[in-house]
């Protein structure tokens, strides 16, 4: 039997490599019992993604191997796959990451952080939205993960203020003697008064659900508030990219038109997740919402000092400061008033088509290179005491090279070359022709279906990956965008484990937080997400992308033979111009 163990801890030790070595034999039945492309191009994307969901290799170099095996199996040359690694898509996501470290740098969002909580106030349910509008803001420009790992440190402190040290609010949940528990009362900043042994076990019992609340928001608002905006979050920008790769003629969705639709429903299930997360942690309760003189006012007002406080270390705004917020909203106003749709865009004073988002986001970031952080002076020019330093930039590129995640930049691009291949091989038209029966239930269910089934994959695997696996399939069943966006948006909804984001994990790590917390929570989160997705697209998602009327830019993807003759017919009528997205004929 000890040999036995020791032999699975041996294994256990080698885990990524026998991944390695095995993954690629047992596929090697789909090169023989499929059509030979097709065959070829799944058995590439197969063993990407179980490289990709099992991390034995690091998750940028899975996304680099279309570049060797696409050509060398014949699916893709490499002159057409390359060029996948640095489409427009990715500059336009390199734009938003190289302004949010040039917002990290300069403080930025740490003073809009302390001002929304200072408007808000310190009572633990508004405290907790304050928390959670914070933090979607803050992510829907910074990546999840940073504005995660700002926050935490913020909400600690707060909570410090509010329930006193964690270890003796620890130590209060488990007393049994009255000694013991009037003791410990009276050191607690919160019960300045003795109380009985049971009165104190339950009322740091109730602290504890609090503080729980507070760390496990950050994360969850963080990963809601990507979703907000192209840039926001990895899968809205593979979205895009495979959008402009499928369907050249696409032109609905861009930064304005995509904010327009997720924007609403960022704010809706924001509002649903913080009326579960108050709820279940107690931050609901009325003693704690309605201002009144009570035994917490004392720690409450201890936590304002706190907040007070740190704003007030910020000191006024300075100049470099100032600058980053102009160049910020300025970047926003382009992008959102490049082509809103509804309104004619600047774009129409430069040749059609010529313009992207990328432009504007490279223009504005390029100028952050040379514009100064110290307010020009023209005295300086004639002051023979003045320094003669040379004046500093609002970003350096060593910052930016710091800051910016390159590998998900390779990652973005393995994502769109595996899509390319994917339609040049026909692989995506194969699957989705066998996929076509999912078209035939009432789409709301069906949305609901493809939105629940991607949350769920997602708690296993990394959303990035997760929409690049299963993008390329969704975008051959019916009106794509009917089923794209919700799928690109359930990717986001990974609540229930600490390992589905770096968000959730950050929050783990802290020590605080159970397993059966997250899941227990991030259940409802995820069915909250989906109703939330599937009411989205039903009413305000239908009428902007046109839903009700099958697109004559997806015909040359969609209308392929293939599909055509198994399914579609069944699905349009004759003009093949309405879906029956009521789901009856």
């Amino acid at each position: 039997m000890e040999t036995i163990s020791t032999f699975a801890k041996k294994l256990w030790c080698v885990k990524k490599q026998l991944i390695l070595f095995l993954t690629p034999l047992i596929l090697l039945p789909l090169l023989f019992g499929l059509p030979e492309k097709e065959g070829k191009c799944l058995y590439v994307v197969l063993l990407m993604a179980v490289f990709w969901c099992t991390e034995a290799l690091p998750l940028a170099v899975t996304a680099m191997l279309p570049v060797c095996l696409f050509p060398t199996m014949g699916i893709l040359p490499s002159k057409k796959v390359c060029p996948q690694y640095f489409l427009d898509t990715n500059f336009l996501f390199l734009s938003g990451l190289v302004m949010a470290s040039a917002i990290e740098e300069w403080g930025l969002h740490r003073r809009i952080a302390l001002k929304v909580l200072k408007i808000v106030g310190v009572k633990p349910a508004w405290l907790i939205l304050g928390m959670m509008i914070t933090s979607a803001f803050l992510s829907m420009w910074l990546s999840n993960t940073a504005t995660t790992a700002m926050m935490l440190p913020i909400a600690n402190a707060i909570l410090e203020s509010l329930f006193g040290d964690l270890a003796t609010l620890k130590e209060n949940c488990k007393v049994k003697d009255e000694t013991e528990g009037e003791l410990l009362c009276r050191v607690s900043p919160t019960v300045p008064y003795t109380l009985t042994a049971e009165e104190i076990r339950t009322e740091s019992e109730y602290q504890m659900k609090v503080w729980k609340g507070f760390l496990i928001c950050i994360p969850y608002a963080a990963s809601i508030g990507g979703t907000a905006t192209l840039t926001g979050t990895a899968p809205n920008l593979i979205l895009i990219g495979q959008l402009k790769s499928y369907f050249p003629e696409c032109d609905l969705i861009n930064f304005g038109s995509w904010f327009a639709f997720a924007f609403p429903l960022m704010v809706f299930f924001l509002i649903l997740g913080w009326l579960w997360i108050s709820f279940l942690y107690g931050g609901l309760n009325t003693r704690l919402c309605v201002k009144k003189q009570d035994e917490r006012a004392q720690a409450e007002a201890k936590a304002e000092a706190v907040i007070d406080e740190d704003y007030r270390k910020l000191g006024p705004i300075n100049f470099a400061e100032g600058a980053i917020a102009f160049f910020f909203i300025l970047f926003a106003v382009l992008l959102f008033t490049r082509d809103p749709k509804f309104v004619t865009g600047w774009s129409t004073f430069f040749n059609k088509g010529y313009v992207s988002d990328a432009t504007t986001g490279v223009i504005i970031v390029s100028i952050l290179f040379f514009f100064p952080s110290q307010k020009p002076s023209l005295s300086w020019w004639f002051d023979s005491r003045a320094p003669n330093t040379p004046y500093v930039p609002l970003l350096s590129w060593k910052k930016a090279q710091e800051c910016v995640p390159w590998n998900i930049i390779l990652l973005l691009g393995g994502g769109f070359a595996m899509a390319k291949g994917c339609e040049e091989s026909g692989l995506a038209a194969w699957i989705g022709a066998y996929l076509q029966p999912i078209a035939q239930v009432p789409p709301a269910v069906a949305v609901m279906f493809i939105t629940a089934f991607l949350a769920c994959f997602t708690e296993f695997a990394s959303n990035t990956a997760t929409i690049i696996i299963f993008l390329p399939v969704i975008a051959e069943l019916v009106n794509p965008l009917y089923f794209m966006i919700p799928a690109t948006t359930g990717c986001s909804f990974a609540f229930m484990l600490p390992v589905s984001t770096p968000p959730n994990s950050i929050a783990f790590a802290s020590g605080h937080l159970l397993v059966k917390d997250m899941v227990k929570t991030g259940f409802v989160m995820n069915i909250l997400g989906i109703l939330s997705v599937s009411l989205a697209m039903n009413t305000w998602g239908r009428a902007m992308f046109s839903l009700e009327t099958y697109p004559d830019w997806a015909r040359p993807v969609n209308m392929s033979s293939t599909v055509t003759d198994i399914q579609l017919p069944s699905l349009y009528n004759k003009s093949c111009q309405t879906p029956f997205l009521s789901g009856h004929r």
